[in-house]
Parts: structure tokens; C-alpha cells; sequence
């Protein structure tokens, strides 16, 4: 085929969308059914609809080809397990006795058996369920729930394309059973999994799919040359199938790498490939390889990850240079949709013109579109979208709020200097000690506390105007004040004032700082119903005023015990917002860092002696290649000590990480020079206090002894337990007591029980210490 005739065979189409619905609707049915208001038949029902309504509205905006089985309840890998019958035995009655119980058992936990370990998918805020595998798994096929949807999206008149994880990333993405050897290798299993999917694919093809895409993005990652045979043995295995639909392999989030020419010798129909700028890489190595002559090239050209507003003349170009690379050339985003908001229309309060630079997913969606038009048929059929598409890019590049002198300046004139403690952590420790004069394994928690329903009212009411800002005050004063009282009752060591005014992390920051963009209507999900709105990093950053002074202030009058002040770090202030894109990384870092340093200042100066400055996405943030992690690092590390190294050496530093594979930053974690960590580790069973440990790590680490990501309890001796596994790797004098993350989720009823328990067992713990 020429390249003429390659380009006028352009088609748009999407790896996956947003599950939750306009106003969250799937959210909202799977609570209810968790709580009983809503049954089993409705909540399917809804799921169903927005299903339905979401290929409806690709398809009426012109895509050609619409994803199904990328819808999910909890999480696509927790369906994955699901499929090939990877069921933890824990929960294997469950699932028997009720499927969708089981499910959600497997996602949340009961209080008979824990849920699966949760972590991040790649270098996103999304978590994903890890599958529990081990030499005695026995995988079965499971094709209900990518068969249904299917045959629903057909059944609409639709060209459909199947969804799922690729066996390679799956087992990849797969952990040691608990009991099962920790240097068990699941990749072992590919073999054994094979079988599974070649059931699944004939069964899709007898349901009509004529195209099946595999997701592989763990190939873009640092691989072995195991495991790239492991990917050329699956995809050898499965494109030799006779009876099987097209398949579609696809990776994103960077480059392929040594995995490009795997694939791209693979009997399988098409590639799937990120060439936006982050993967840029993947175009000139798939020219080296030859292209993909007689096959399909899906190229992911508009970024399925942030919000600006592609720049399509760009885009256009490296489609062109697609062109004879492959024998078809359709058009998508770098990777699923559901990692952006869904509508731009919903917002309100942006200015229109700041709005024009912003891209959710209905308006990628367009872009793909137009892109696929633009290449069919020549610039002439889009010439009214490139221009306004120019004037779009040229406001954002021009505006003020991309340039502020007074912010550029303070950042040019950052030294190392004013990335150091005034003095060494031994020293600090010391200091530390004697002041604050806290028992040996202090207890204390993340920061926040139940976020109950007449906060989040009392928060609507001010924003609707029923209630004004004293009336609204007077409520979160008595919220302060009752959280202080049961931590000072339960016997905590070091408090924190429960955050009630907050109402998120990040977005109650960015809220007070000049550059952000809030939204109200740009909700993404993080894991399960918890769905975040990122706000928007637009320009250059800085802080008018203090932001949490006054209520950590007013905390500590109530208390003779020491309060935290709570911040969130630069880094998660950048990996959870949806970050600008027209300077480094590290440049946008630094302003934030600064920002936040005159805030940690100003709380000392207030009487604050103890303060957490969270960094729980500095993993997810990580690179996916190695070769980028000492840049990142370097900046990374140096912005968290650029917003706390300002104070005397009696303030203690804290930090905070969650649900992440500490293993691989154990050294970056050093490097923050923080003078205590608390850390997720009771789902992967203290795992990274022997990471730590292994280290060398020199300062003091609270592993956490309480799941709060799920409903359950955790006993008296069950958080001792963990502490003592935690003492085998950590001295008694810097182990620190703590729920793994903060308590914003969770209901009054659990939280007060668990505390209460946590609080036992560091005391149970302490007089075996005094004992021995």
C-alpha cells in the first residue's frame, strides 16, 4: 500500500475512556451496594448504561473502532486475575459463594481475610490490585465479562475492540503468593497462562471480535533478556493461532526500547505505540526495524495522560512520517483515556480563554479525530481546527500567568546551600529528642481523619451559600477540636489536627497558590470510588498568604502534646496535579518548593515543632528506564529539602510515602534527609522496613501497622505483630507506630477501634522491650 493510499485509510480510535460517568454515577452505585442500598441487578444496570452511553458518544464523535472490557468496578487487573482464575485462596469461597462479593472481597478486604496489595500502575496516580501468584497456581479461563461486553457494544451497531492486560504484563505485574518463596518468579508461570488466553481470544472470536488488543506496557520498562524471550515465546505462541481474532499489541507511557524489535518480529497483526514526546524514541526505532510492512501501526500522537490541548500541526508531522512505515496508520491517544477528566464543558469557573488550552477526554477524543481526518484527506479538510488550534497554543505561550518575573528570579537565585539542614541528623536527633521528650515507638498517624458527611455538606453549604464562612468556620473548629480530644483519650503520642478544612491533599494547596487551575467538575479515578480532581499546574507558582498556619495553630492550643503541621511536597504537588508542559519538570519543582518553604518557616515560627511534608507519589513519579532515574532524583530530592531544610535543628521533619515499590528509591529516601518516614508496608508485611534495613537507612521510619484502604479492623496482636517484624529490621529507638496512610476514607467507627489497637499494641510491645 503507498502512503497515499495508507493515509486515506486512517482511523481514529481509543484505548479506553472514563468509567465513572458525568456526575460519578458508578461511584455512587457501587457504595450504595456496598452499603446495601442498592442491589446487585441495579448496580449492573448502571454499569451497563455507562457502558453504553460511552460508545455512544465516541461513535457520534467519529471514532471508528471503540474499546470494550476496559470497563471495570474496582480495577482492569483485578479483572485480568479474574479471567485467567487467579483467585487468592483466601478468597476463593467467597467468589464461589457470590462472584461480585468476592470481587469486591478480593479488591477491599473482610475482616476474616485481607485484600490483595494495591500499588501503582506505572507512573500514574492509578492503583492496581496486584495478582498473588505461586508454583501451585492452577489458571483457568474466564471469558464472561470481555465476551458480554462485546457482544453489548455490537449489538449497538458498533465496530468493537476488545481490551485486556497482555499475559507478559500481567505476570510482570504479579507478586509472590503470601507463603510462597519471595524469589518466586511469576514469568515462570507464561507457559502455564498461554492455554488461558488462547481460550479467551477463540472465545471473543466466536463473539464477533474481529481485532483484540493486548496491552503490554511493562515492555517499555528495563527488561531482561529473559523476559524479552518470555515476550517473543507468548506473542510467537499466540499469533500461530489459527483460530483467533487480529491482535493489536500495544505499550505506552515511553519507549519500547530492545522490546520494539520483539514485537515487530512477532506474528501479530498490529502495534500499538506512544509517540508522543515522552516516546519519542519509538519513531526512529521503529523506522530501524523497518516498519511494520503488511501491518496496522495504531500511533498514540495526542497524550492520553495530561490536559493541554495537543498541538496538531505537530502531530500531523509525525503521523506523516508514519506514513509507509506500516500498511495502515490509525490515530489514538498514547494510552487509555481514563487517566483525564471527561468534559471541558462542565467547567464553569476557568476563564473561556484558559479553557481553549485545556484538552479532557471528549475533547483528545476530537483531536484524534480531526488528526485522522487531517490524514485521510490533507490539511485543507481541517483548516479551520489548525487554526484555531494555533491561536489556542500562541494564548497559552503569551499569557501571564505562564511568566512571572518575581517567581523566575527567586528560582534563579536557589543555591545548594539552601537545600542543606543547618545541621548533620545525628545532631538533629539529639535536639530532637530532648525536646520533644516522646516515648520509646511513638504513635501518631498520616494526618487526616474521617471526612464525615457533615463536613463535606457543611463545605457545599458554604460553596452554595446557605451558610457563611463563620458559620462554616465555627464547624471545622469543633471538628479540630473533637479529633485533638480522642487522640488525647486513645493515648497517641504525637497528634495531628485531622484536616478537616481540606478537601484534598493536593487540590486545597493549589487552591491558595497562584499558577494553579482548580475544576469542579474534573474528577479521575485513583483506585476503586476514590476519584481525585486533579487541579491544573498552569503557571509559574507562589504563595500570597499562609495556608495552614491558623488551623494547626489553633490545634495546638488545645493540646499539650505536640501537633503536626501538614503539608504536601513538591514532587506530589506536581505528580498529582495535571502539570504544565512548556518548561522542565524540575524548573516547576523548584517554584513549588520555594512556595512551600516559606509555609514550613512560617509554622515554626508559630510554635510548630513537628512537620510532615508528604511525598507519596516520589516513586510513582519515578521514570519507567533507568538510565532517566538520576536526573529525576536529583531534582526531586533536592526540591523536598529545598521546603524543609530552612528550620532549626529541634523542628522535626517528617515524611510520608504510600502504596509503592520502595526497594527502588530506598536510596532517594535517604537522600531527603528527612528526620522521620512513615511508610505503607501492611499489606506487603513490613517488606520495606527490610528494604530500609538492607539500606543502611540511618533515621528514624514508622512502617505502617493498619491498612486503611480497607473496611477491615486490624486486631491488638495483629498490629503487634507487625511491630515485631518490624523491630527485627528496625532499632526500637527509631521505629515509629502508624496507620499506612491517612485516615480521609475511612468511617468514624473503624478508625476510632483500629487506633485503639494501634495504640495497645505499641504499649504491648514497649513492655515486652522493657521485659527483655
Amino acid at each position: 500500500m503507498t502512503a497515499k493510499s495508507a493515509a486515506a485509510a486512517a482511523r481514529a480510535t481509543v484505548y479506553g475512556y472514563p468509567r465513572q460517568g458525568q456526575s460519578r454515577e458508578l461511584k455512587k452505585a457501587i457504595e450504595g451496594y456496598w452499603k446495601g442500598r442498592v442491589d446487585a441487578d441495579a448496580l449492573r444496570a448502571t454499569a451497563t448504561e455507562l457502558r453504553r452511553t460511552n460508545w455512544r458518544q465516541l461513535a457520534e464523535a467519529g471514532i471508528h473502532e471503540v474499546p470494550t472490557g476496559e470497563f471495570s468496578y474496582y480495577d482492569h487487573v483485578l479483572d485480568t486475575s479474574v479471567m485467567v482464575g487467579a483467585i487468592p485462596e483466601r478468597h476463593r469461597a467467597a467468589v464461589e459463594a457470590d462472584a461480585l462479593d468476592g470481587y469486591f472481597a478480593m479488591a477491599r478486604g473482610t475482616q476474616d481475610a485481607a485484600p490483595l496489595e494495591m500499588t501503582k500502575w506505572f507512573d500514574t496516580n492509578y492503583h492496581y490490585l496486584v495478582p498473588e501468584l505461586g508454583p501451585d497456581t492452577v489458571f483457568t479461563a474466564d471469558s464472561t465479562k470481555q465476551v458480554t461486553e462485546l457482544k453489548e457494544a455490537l449489538a449497538l451497531g458498533l465496530s468493537a475492540r476488545p481490551v485486556l492486560v497482555g499475559p507478559v504484563t500481567y505476570l510482570l505485574l504479579a507478586k509472590p503468593a503470601p507463603g510462597v518463596a519471595a524469589d518466586f518468579d511469576p514469568l515462570t508461570l507464561l507457559d502455564r497462562l498461554l492455554p488461558v488466553y488462547t481460550q479467551v481470544l477463540a472465545d471473543l472470536r466466536t463473539a464477533g471480535a474481529e481485532w483484540v488488543q493486548l496491552d503490554e506496557p511493562a515492555l517499555v520498562q528495563d527488561r531482561t533478556p529473559a523476559e524479552l524471550n518470555a515476550a517473543a515465546r507468548a506473542y510467537r505462541d499466540l499469533g500461530g493461532l489459527t483460530e483467533r481474532p487480529k491482535l493489536l499489541v500495544a505499550s505506552y507511557f515511553d519507549r519500547l526500547g530492545d522490546a520494539l524489535p520483539v514485537l515487530a518480529k512477532a506474528p501479530v497483526e498490529g502495534l500499538a505505540l506512544d509517540f508522543t514526546e515522552a516516546a519519542a524514541a519509538n519513531l526512529d526505532a521503529l523506522a530501524a526495524v523497518g516498519g511494520l510492512p503488511g501491518r496496522r501501526l495504531v500511533a498514540g500522537v495526542v497524550n492520553g495522560r495530561n490536559i493541554w490541548v495537543n498541538d496538531l500541526e505537530k502531530s500531523l508531522a509525525t503521523l506523516g512520517t508514519l506514513l509507509g512505515l506500516a500498511d495502515r496508520v490509525d490515530v489514538a491517544a498514547s494510552c487509555s483515556l481514563l487517566h483525564v477528566p471527561l468534559d471541558t464543558t462542565a467547567e464553569r469557573d476557568i476563564e473561556p480563554q484558559i479553557l481553549r488550552w485545556l484538552a479532557f477526554a471528549r475533547q483528545k477524543t476530537a483531536e484524534i479525530v480531526t488528526l485522522a481526518k487531517g490524514l485521510g484527506g490533507g490539511t485543507d479538510t481541517i483548516a479551520a481546527e489548525l487554526a484555531a488550534n494555533r491561536a489556542d497554543l500562541a494564548s497559552r505561550a503569551g499569557s501571564a500567568l505562564t511568566h512571572d518575573p518575581a517567581v523566575r528570579a527567586r528560582t534563579a537565585a536557589v543555591t545548594a546551600t539552601d537545600a542543606r539542614r543547618s545541621q548533620p541528623y545525628p545532631e538533629r536527633a539529639a535536639a530532637q529528642r530532648a525536646h520533644l521528650r516522646l516515648p520509646l515507638l511513638p504513635t501518631t498517624t498520616i494526618g487526616s481523619f474521617p471526612q464525615t458527611t457533615e463536613l463535606r455538606t457543611a463545605r457545599a453549604d458554604l460553596r452554595a451559600g446557605r451558610i457563611d464562612s463563620a458559620g462554616y468556620e465555627e464547624r471545622i473548629r469543633a471538628e479540630i477540636g473533637e479529633v485533638i480530644s480522642f487522640q488525647e483519650k486513645t493515648g497517641l503520642d504525637v497528634l495531628v489536627h485531622g484536616e478537616a478544612e481540606r478537601n484534598d491533599m493536593v487540590q486545597y494547596f493549589a487552591e491558595q497558590l497562584t499558577g494553579y487551575l482548580a475544576t469542579q467538575h474534573g474528577w479521575v479515578q485513583s483506585y476503586g470510588t476514590r476519584y481525585v480532581r486533579p487541579p491544573i499546574l498552569a503557571g509559574d507558582i507562589s504563595r500570597p498568604e499562609a495556608m495552614t498556619v491558623r488551623w494547626t495553630t489553633y490545634a495546638q492550643s488545645l493540646t499539650t502534646k505536640p501537633v503536626k503541621g501538614m503539608l504536601t511536597g513538591p514532587v506530589t504537588m506536581l505528580a498529582w496535579s495535571f502539570v504544565r508542559d512548556d518548561q522542565p519538570l524540575a524548573d516547576t519543582a523548584r517554584q513549588v518548593a520555594l512556595a512551600l518553604r516559606d509555609e514550613v518557616n512560617n509554622l515554626e515560627t508559630a510554635g510548630t515543632s513537628v512537620i510532615q511534608v508528604d511525598e507519596p507519589a516520589l516513586r510513582e513519579t519515578l521514570p519507567l528506564r533507568a538510565c532517566d532515574h538520576p536526573e529525576y532524583l536529583a531534582w526531586a530530592t533536592e526540591a523536598f529539602r529545598l521546603t524543609t531544610a530552612g528550620v532549626r535543628p529541634d523542628t522535626q521533619i517528617h515524611t510520608h510515602m504510600c502504596y509503592a515499590e520502595f526497594g527502588d528509591i530506598v536510596q532517594a529516601i535517604d537522600d531527603l534527609d528527612a528526620d522521620v518516614i512513615s511508610l505503607e508496608a501492611a499489606r506487603s508485611h513490613m517488606q520495606v522496613a527490610r528494604e530500609l534495613a538492607g539500606h543502611g537507612y540511618p533515621r528514624e521510619a514508622g512502617p505502617g501497622v493498619y491498612d486503611i484502604h480497607s473496611p477491615r479492623v486490624p486486631s491488638t496482636e495483629e498490629a503487634a505483630e507487625l511491630l515485631r517484624t518490624g523491630l527485627k529490621a528496625i532499632p526500637a529507638e527509631r521505629l515509629w507506630v502508624n496507620p499506612d496512610c491517612g485516615l480521609k476514607t475511612r468511617a468514624w467507627p473503624e478508625t476510632r477501634a483500629s487506633l485503639e489497637n494501634l495504640v495497645t499494641a505499641a504499649r504491648t510491645v514497649r513492655t515486652e522491650l522493657s521485659a527483655s
